[in-house]
């Protein structure tokens, strides 16, 4: 029977993902075919574990990225605290309110276990929102930091479940668990010499499943808890993102197993599809929710706007919190079948809503700008320009180059823009005029102030997607100057020449050709000396 869940599986995730949702929506019908077949989660132990695994890596994955410093923002600590507790307190009364209506998965539940639903129910997809994210080049937008600010913490509070629901108390061996700071460096030293291939990846899941999952729980402590505090442990090292991507597909493949595992629970009934319906109807009180929050921690309205459609779904941890609560029987075990429909029902008007949301703020815009506190945030207050002749966009070390070959000839003309914070202070305390802004973002666009004399704008940033939206964005603006681009591959070149880009120069044939010109540059100089120096010698017998 295992060729056919394979199967199966495979073509469920095809066919939700033709028509533009996560293949994770398909994986969960899987389960439910294979459920029609006689199949459950008892006689596939196997799935139960591979299950477990995607879970343990998916929490050292969000370690891995976790930047801990974005969490003390107030927007993100304070505002994914307040909207835990705002959708508790909405949540319970209303799933009481409805169990008094006469709803029978409602009527028999006891508080502490409304209480259980309320807190699933108050999470977000980190899946679906990333995949958005990527999907629209936003990742590194305001919006896009803000919403996985609070996806990460709403993860946090997921992880700190999951360990108290474990239930046991933990060895005093425990508190030598604080002392794992202190092998920082020669867990680094070890991440230095692992390479990037397949070591890399056995590093990875050694870190993941043995110094965090296997040794936390020899303590007493959830599992899950050990792999995001090495995924963290590891965070600042250069190569975490590498290891992120290196894990990225054992990750997914191993998720496939967990959702499979949702729906092999059970059919859901035509009762519990009106139920998990109905739930949907509600998620745009989340939304509102969210959005009220974020203006008030001073944000625009648009960054608020975009960052709560972000949010507007059901998420795969409040799955994890069902599925750990039913296990331990404090939920009937239909809950899972109810979260997981009404899970699959959110992504359905979710992923349009995400893809007209820009549409819909500048139909709204009018009312939302009146819940703007001000002062506005720093990071999402209108750019300053200036008048420069010539915008450098990505001051990576081309961008930053261009900028002082420029310098020699313009200076006071020039401005470049740089999407990281740090980046953009550096390259002003070496004196060149840099501001902080993503121009793969339409809100850096949306706040941009206008230059009515520039000339040129050079696109120096590392991702094509992100000059080809500058590009896009420029047309908008009506930008009427000359254009130039570095590219790493000949289609995307193709693809900016028909934008409209004036000079294109791929970044590796142009590497190329500067390494020749300097190995000539050296060659003529060693001639150079040479010939000096038989000149010399000459020179010196005819005096002899």
């Amino acid at each position: 029977m295992e060729p056919a869940i394979l199967i199966i599986t495979l073509a469920c995730g095809m066919l939700v993902s033709r028509v533009g949702l996560p293949p994770l929506i398909g994986y969960l019908v899987a389960g439910f075919v294979l459920f029609l077949f006689g199949i459950d989660e008892s006689s596939l132990p196997l799935l139960e574990q591979l299950a477990e695994l995607g879970v343990t890596l998916l929490l050292f994955a969000i370690g891995l990225k976790l930047d801990i410093k974005s969490l003390f923002k107030a927007e993100v600590w304070a505002g994914s605290s307040l909207h835990l507790m705002g959708s508790m307190l909405f949540f319970i009364p209303l799933l009481k309110l409805l169990g008094m209506l006469g709803l029978e998965q409602l009527t028999e539940l006891e508080f502490n276990q409304l209480a259980l639903l309320a807190f699933a129910l108050s999470f977000s997809s980190t899946i679906f929102a990333v995949k958005i994210l990527e999907d629209k080049g936003d990742m590194q937008s305001l919006y896009g930091r803000v919403a996985i600010g609070i996806l990460i913490m709403q993860d946090i509070f997921a992880v700190a479940f999951l360990t108290i629901s474990k239930g046991d108390i933990p060895s005093v061996w425990a508190f030598c668990l604080l002392l794992l700071p202190l092998a920082k460096p020669l867990i680094y030293r070890a991440f230095d010499r692992v390479g990037h291939g397949e070591l890399l990846v056995l590093f990875g899941l050694v870190m993941a499943l043995v110094l965090g999952a296997w040794l936390f729980e020899v303590v007493g402590l959830k599992p899950d808890l050990g792999a995001l505090i090495i995924g963290i442990l590891l965070a600042g090292h250069p190569k975490s993102s590498e290891l992120a991507k290196s894990l990225f597909y054992f990750k997914e493949l191993f998720l496939v197993a967990f959702f499979l595992t949702v729906g092999l629970n059970g059919l859901p009934s035509f009762s519990d599809i009106g139920l998990a319906t109905l739930l949907v109807v509600i998620v745009p009180i989340k939304m509102l929710l969210f959005l009220y929050l974020l203006t008030h921690f001073k944000l625009r309205s648009r960054t608020a706007l975009m960052s709560s459609f972000s949010l507007g779904n059901y998420s795969e941890f409040g799955l994890i919190v069902a599925a750990v609560a039913t296990s331990k029987g404090w939920l009937p075990s239909q809950w899972m079948v109810i979260l997981a429909v009404a899970l699959s029902i959110s992504f359905l008007f979710a992923a349009p809503l995400n893809a007209a949301s820009s549409r819909l703020y500048q139909k709204l815009q009018g009312r939302l700008i009146k819940l703007e506190r001000h002062p506005l945030h720093p990071e999402d207050r209108p750019i300053p320009v200036g008048n420069p002749r010539f915008l450098i966009l990505g001051m990576g070390r081309i961008g930053s180059g261009a900028y002082d070959e420029l310098k020699a000839n313009f200076d006071g003309e020039i401005l470049g823009i740089e999407h990281k914070q740090e980046l953009a202070d550096f390259h002003q305390s070496e004196g060149r005029n840099v501001v902080q802004g993503d121009a793969s973002d339409t809100d850096f666009w949306e706040k941009l102030d206008r230059a009515p004399n520039l000339e040129l704008v050079l696109l120096a940033m590392p991702h094509h997607i992100g000059n080809q939206f500058a590009v896009e964005q420029l047309k908008r603006l009506n930008y009427q100057g000359k254009l130039s681009a570095i590219v790493q591959y000949s289609d995307d070149a193709q693809s900016l020449r028909e934008s409209g880009v004036h000079s294109i120069y791929n970044l590796y044939e142009a590497a190329g050709a500067g390494f020749v010109e300097h190995v000539v540059k050296d060659l003529l100089a060693d001639n150079q000396t040479k010939e000096e120096d038989t000149s010399e010698v000459v020179e010196v017998k005819q005096q002899g």
